[in-house]
C-alpha cells in the first residue's frame, strides 16, 4: 500500500460517525381518552416518489378544542395506539439515509404539538415593559369588517372580529388584528395571555406583536415574549 493511499483511509476513519437515532422521535406521543386519531397507512412502498398523489398521507386528530391535520412523509412510519401502549410511536424507514433522520424528530414534534393543541392548547404570555405602555382589546368597526367581507367573501366566518390596540411611546397607537383562532386576554394593562391550538400561530402572531418594540438591552424597555430576557448593557458616559 502506498503512503498517499494509507493516508487517504486514516482520514476516512477519523472523519467517520456513526448513524444515531433520533432521541426526540422515539419519545413514544401519549394520547388523552378525549382525542380521536385518523391515522394513515403504515408506510408507502420505497418506490413512490414522495411528489406522487399516491404518497400523499395526511394525519388528522380531534379534540375537545377541534380538530389539526399533519402531512406525513412517504418515509414516516407511524404505530398506532393500541391497549397494552396508548400511544403514538414514530419511526421512519431506514434511519440510515440522512434525509429521513432529519425530518424524523420534526413529525414527532409537529403530531405532539397537534395532539396537545387540541386536547388542553397552548397559552403563551406577551409582557409589554416601558412606561406608558399598555395594551386593549376592543372590536374591530363594522365599516372595516364590511370592507374584508366584500374583498374576501370566501372568508367572511374567518375574519378577525377584535383587535389589540397598544400603546408603545408613538404619536398613534398600534391597532392589530387578533386571527379568528387565537384567543387574547388582557388580564392587566403590560399584559397579553393569547391561547389557541396551534402552537405554530401563536408563536408567529407574538412575534408579529413583538416586532412593534423588540427589547432594547440599555433601558430593558420593549415587548417580551414567554420567558424572554435581556442582558442590560450599561450606558457610555461621554
Amino acid at each position: 500500500m502506498s503512503v498517499n493511499n494509507s493516508i487517504s483511509i486514516a482520514r476516512r476513519q477519523l472523519h467517520s460517525c456513526a448513524v444515531r437515532n433520533s432521541h426526540i422521535g422515539k419519545v413514544p406521543i401519549a394520547v388523552p381518552p378525549s382525542v380521536t386519531l385518523s391515522i394513515p397507512p403504515t408506510s408507502n412502498l420505497s418506490n413512490v416518489s414522495s411528489s406522487s398523489t399516491s404518497a400523499q398521507r395526511v394525519f388528522s386528530v380531534t379534540g375537545p378544542l377541534g380538530s389539526a391535520s399533519i402531512p406525513i412523509s412517504p418515509s414516516v412510519v407511524l404505530t398506532p395506539p393500541s391497549s397494552s401502549s396508548p400511544s403514538i410511536t414514530v419511526s421512519v424507514r431506514d434511519p440510515t439515509v440522512k434525509t429521513q433522520r432529519s425530518i424524523w424528530g420534526l413529525t414527532r414534534t409537529l403530531i405532539n404539538n397537534a395532539v396537545t393543541g387540541v386536547s388542553t392548547g397552548f397559552n403563551l404570555e406577551v409582557r409589554l415593559v416601558g412606561v406608558g405602555y399598555r395594551a386593549a382589546i376592543e372590536p374591530i368597526p363594522p365599516v372595516f369588517l364590511e370592507l374584508a367581507k366584500q374583498r374576501n367573501p370566501q372568508f367572511a366566518d374567518s375574519l378577525p372580529r377584535e383587535r389589540l390596540n397598544i400603546k408603545l411611546g408613538f404619536a398613534h397607537p398600534v391597532l392589530i388584528d387578533i386571527p379568528s383562532d387565537i384567543k387574547a386576554t388582557v388580564p392587566a394593562p403590560t399584559k397579553i395571555v393569547l391561547s389557541g391550538t396551534d402552537k405554530q400561530k401563536l408563536g408567529q402572531f407574538a412575534a408579529t406583536i413583538r416586532q412593534w418594540r423588540k427589547p432594547e438591552p440599555y433601558r430593558g424597555k420593549g415587548i417580551f415574549v414567554g420567558d424572554e430576557t435581556i442582558k442590560l448593557k450599561e450606558i457610555k458616559k461621554k
